[in-house]
């Protein structure tokens, strides 16, 4: 796991504003959402989110299929402005200064949509470019990014050659390219190999020991509750659960439950837990 584990983390650290962040980490929150709703039409997606989210911690925030997750993923990660609300990104107002917010931002979406006739390089040094970063800096990182995810003998060739695998791994350092001080990812492990998802876990680790947050959307909820300080539960567009795995419990009265029957519980999952139980013992009879 080359970078990660050979103590060159440097790589990971956010580039911060140390003018704004010096005086005693004046700013503690990294994302506030105040009151966001989101209507499409008469439909309201989600309703009324209230989430602060620390400097430092992976965050997860999960729900079921419609909850109003990935909306509020995309909204997060400026691609959809909220109906009402506001969004601050490092203090910063999504919706009032949205390059100085996004710059803060790193995104990695749950389906990579690339440039497929640039080459694994070239996207890197685009994307750096679309925050201000060129040069030697950006190429070394560019570097230990395609080394970290074994994509270094790829570099210079299209991305339409490579794999969904491999896309989701060009996606990933492109997200990081820029140093952002907040990456938000959906569905993080959708497509990796046991080893890149063995190390994607760690650089969130490393990231957030350096100072970075993540906010992280996920089915996989034994990835959460092993990853994740804190989490969010959606259903409906609200959210219905919220704290460490230990608040999580005491909220649902679950005693020492795992995340799994913890989510089934709030969201009204349990029936179908019972019926998939039943099925698993008739056809073990």
């Amino acid at each position: 796991m080359t970078d990660v584990q050979s103590g060159e983390t440097e790589e990971l650290a956010p580039l911060t504003n140390s003018d704004e962040e010096s005086a005693g980490e004046a700013r503690a929150e990294m994302l506030t959402l105040r009151g966001v709703k989101k209507k499409y039409g008469s439909f309201e997606a989600v309703k009324n989110l209230e989430l602060q989210v620390h400097r430092g911690e992976i965050f997860g925030f999960l729900g079921p299929n419609g909850a109003g997750k990935t909306t509020t993923i995309r909204m997060v990660a400026g691609i959809l402005r909220p109906t009402s609300g506001d969004i601050l990104v490092g203090g910063d107002d999504l919706n009032q200064e949205p390059e100085k917010a996004k710059s803060r931002i790193g995104y990695i979406p749950d389906r990579p949509y690339l440039y497929d006739k640039l080459s694994g390089g070239e996207f890197l040094r685009f994307v750096a470019g679309l925050w201000g970063r060129e040069g030697a800096e950006v190429e070394a990182r560019a570097d230990r990014l395609l080394d970290l995810f074994q994509l270094t003998e790829w570099k210079d060739e299209l991305i339409e050659s490579y794999s969904h695998g491999m896309r989701q791994k060009i996606l990933i350092s492109s997200a990081l390219i820029h140093q952002p001080e907040l990456i938000v990812v959906d569905e993080p492990m959708v497509g990796l190999d046991p080893r890149s998802a063995r190390l994607l876990k760690d650089l969130f680790r490393e990231f957030v020991g350096h100072g970075g947050t993540v906010f992280l959307s996920t089915h996989t909820l034994e990835v959460a509750e092993a990853l994740c300080d804190r989490i969010a539960i959606i259903n409906h567009g609200e959210v219905i659960a919220f704290g460490t795995m230990d608040e999580l419990r005491s909220q649902a009265e679950a005693g020492g439950a795992h995340l799994e029957e913890i989510f089934l519980k709030v969201t009204g999952g349990e029936a179908m837990s019972h019926v998939i139980e039943s099925l698993r013992e008739a056809i073990e009879k």
